[in-house]
């Protein structure tokens, strides 16, 4: 990303915010400011301006007041005499509608993949194109997810309170996305979680912080040079990022010491345990399993069940843990791939080995299907 673009990005929800506390409708608003940064991206490399913002907002607002006056409805009023008048362009206002921003793309009443886009272009700045080509979509179908979203959302206040708890999910989901296309969308969540801790002091976006950052520091070890999966138990941890992982577990930290426990801080927990062991076989599984039992507490999700039962068969024994497996449904996502493990680990080649395949089928993407497909080999070898 170049500076001019980080600098746009880093900009565009405070020139959105200000366009409608202007009174701009939301998506009239919006479709103004992404205009307007594409102008910047062409104008700027030649020819710098002084006050970036102000730049920004001027012509963010003179494209909404061309689109406007070119609206029929518009220019009948306009015929009335209700002429809009154009702002000077100093001052603009110190105010920061960053917080209400992410509240407002996170609306309950989007769904998920609508308020991931609408983030991602509201608050984060990048382009339909961009978007489209990080979930592997064409275009129009995200420009389209886009503007349904900013309909939606339109006629919500702008001084509503939001979410957090909303706002961290959406971000997250962004964060599991990774990489595609030409935009690293792991490295965007992170960026926007550290907006929103600029923006507000909670101790879930603390948490939800420091988990990315412990997870992203781990990247580089989690695949071969030719994409193959790496599970965390054989990964190279001389490729972790160390200064990555020793800000999450600082800002870990933090965050607990205010002992107003959430998910995303219990998560974190368990992501520090497991940077915190200079080799697989030291991991703390003991104490992971204690935070396993935190995060069943807060959310009793049939994940973490299945997650903590992998803990369980690593603190206890692969039997133990295939007692914890069994109390679970068997058509949860990864199930078939928690018990071939289980089973390998207590001795039962042949089970392992036939459950691996089932796993195998059953995988969301390529490089864990080959994965699993090759422990299957590897039994059926032996």
């Amino acid at each position: 990303m170049s500076m001019d673009e980080a600098l746009l990005r880093s900009l565009t929800p405070n020139v959105l915010g200000i366009l409608v506390r202007r009174g701009a409708d939301f998506a009239a608003a919006e479709d103004a400011v992404q205009e307007a940064l594409i102008e910047a991206l062409r104008v700027w490399p030649a020819d710098p301006p002084r006050d970036p913002k102000g730049w920004l907002v001027t012509v963010s607002w003179r494209k909404f007041l061309d689109a406007t006056r070119a609206d029929a409805a518009r220019r009948r009023r306009e015929d009335a005499g209700e002429l809009v008048a154009e702002p000077a362009p100093e001052p603009v206002p110190a105010v920061d509608d960053t917080l209400q921003l992410y509240f407002l793309c996170a609306h309950p009443s989007l769904s998920p993949s609508a308020a991931v886009a609408l983030t991602l272009r509201a608050v984060g700045g990048l382009t339909t194109r961009q978007i489209a080509q990080a979930y592997l979509v064409p275009e129009a179908t995200m420009g389209q997810r886009i503007s349904r979203a900013k309909r939606t959302v339109s006629g919500v206040r702008f001084d509503q309170p939001g979410d957090v708890a909303t706002v961290l999910r959406v971000l997250y989901l962004v964060f599991n996305e990774g990489y595609s296309g030409d935009v690293d969308l792991a490295a965007e969540a992170i960026r926007l979680t550290r907006g929103l801790a600029a923006a507000i002091d909670h101790p879930e976006v603390a948490g939800l912080l420091a988990l990315m950052l412990l997870h992203h520091a781990r990247r580089a070890g989690r695949t071969t040079p030719d994409g193959g999966l790496v599970p965390l138990a054989e990964q190279d941890r001389g490729r972790w990022d160390t200064a990555m992982i020793a800000e999450g577990v600082g800002i870990l930290q933090a965050a607990l010491a205010r002992d107003r426990l959430g998910e995303f801080q219990a998560q974190a927990a368990i992501a520090a345990l497991h940077a915190d062991a200079p080799t697989a076989e030291e991991t703390d599984w003991v104490q992971i399993v204690e935070w396993y039992d935190e995060l069943v507490r807060l959310t009793d999700s049939p994940v973490v069940l299945l997650n903590r039962a992998v803990a369980v068969g690593e603190a206890d024994g692969p039997r133990a843990g295939l007692a914890a497996l069994a109390a679970l449904d068997d058509s949860l996502p990864r199930h078939a791939a928690v018990a071939a493990y289980l089973h390998e680990r207590d001795g039962d080649l042949a089970a392992a080995a036939r459950l691996y395949v089932e796993a195998a089928s059953k995988a969301p993407n390529l490089a864990e299907c080959e994965y699993l497909t090759r422990q299957a080999a590897r039994l059926n070898n032996r």
